[in-house]
């Protein structure tokens, strides 16, 4: 396996364990969203430190990174669940979803334009096909309607995904940043999530169940998956990585019902097959 084939194989990585993001969230009721970000980033800032200052590790030196590296991921970070979250406050969540969703063919469309990356035609065919597959899973076949007085939320959905878009993209021009600075990054995301929170919201006590969520939702999808999700869009190839982010709604729709959060629908075995004759699409040389 070639060294871009193992990055974007990392970045699908991000891909499963963001998949587990809904799950987590849900054993966690009556747990403000903005306390959620905070305890969730500030685990995986502070398990990344841990990381970097075990014996023989690279120490905290390895958290520098140019200004502009760390105004990019900090800001995309905090940026992205801050305006999903209102999102989901302000429009109905099915909606609000499957704009969110648009991220990925954001990504493809961005690296195209900005990227300076050839996207082929079968990566493009694959993007809309994981969409299609989004909009089955996400709309259990039912059509969205926009309504006006949700526009709010709209707007907040659009730009969530405007913003992971972006900052997929715009990562790929600080290669030379190590990984390894992404605990920096959670660490600055919780400490805004933790102001948000004190401005905003009042603090709940998690209860012992709800710990052990939280604890993995701060190793899981808000800690080890940014890890590799930089390496991916770094030194992988960002259009497949596009293409298999819409992974990331089924698996979590799977995990659902695993779970006995959701029910089971023919959209998701229409959506898994178009998931997967998109993913060969993108894949195939």
């Amino acid at each position: 396996m070639t060294a871009r084939a193992r990055a974007t194989a990392a970045g699908f990585g991000a891909v499963l364990l963001w998949s587990s993001l809904a799950v987590l969230t849900t054993a966690t009721p009556g747990i403000p969203p903005f306390q959620l970000l905070a305890m969730g980033f500030g685990i995986a800032g502070l398990a990344g430190c841990a990381l970097l200052l075990r014996p023989g590790g690279p120490g905290l030196a390895a958290l520098r990174q140019p200004l502009a590296a760390g105004v990019l991921c900090v800001g995309a970070l905090f940026g992205y669940h801050a305006l999903y979250f209102l999102a989901l406050k302000r429009a109905p969540v099915v909606e609000a979803n499957l704009l969110n969703y648009l991220w990925p063919l954001l990504i493809v469309v961005f690296a195209a334009l900005l990227g300076g990356t050839r996207v082929r035609a079968g990566q493009w065919l694959g993007t809309a096909l994981g969409l299609a597959a989004a909009v089955l899973v996400v709309g259990r076949g039912g059509v969205p309607m926009l309504e006006p007085q949700h526009a709010l939320g709209y707007a907040a959905a659009l730009g969530a995904a405007v913003t992971w878009g972006l900052y997929s993209v715009l990562n790929r021009r600080f290669g030379a940043v190590p990984s390894s600075a992404m605990a920096g990054a959670c660490l600055a995301v919780g400490v805004l999530g933790g102001l948000a929170h004190l401005a905003v919201e009042a603090t709940v006590a998690p209860t012992a169940g709800q710990w052990l969520a939280i604890i993995a939702l701060g190793l899981g999808p808000t800690g080890a998956a940014f890890w590799l999700w930089d390496i991916g869009t770094k030194r992988g190839d960002i259009a497949t990585l596009g293409t298999l982010s819409y992974a990331a709604p089924l698996l979590s729709t799977g995990l659902l019902l695993a779970f006995g959060q959701a029910r089971p629908h023919w959209t998701q075995a229409v959506a898994v097959g178009l998931l997967l004759l998109g993913a060969w699409l993108s894949v195939r040389d």
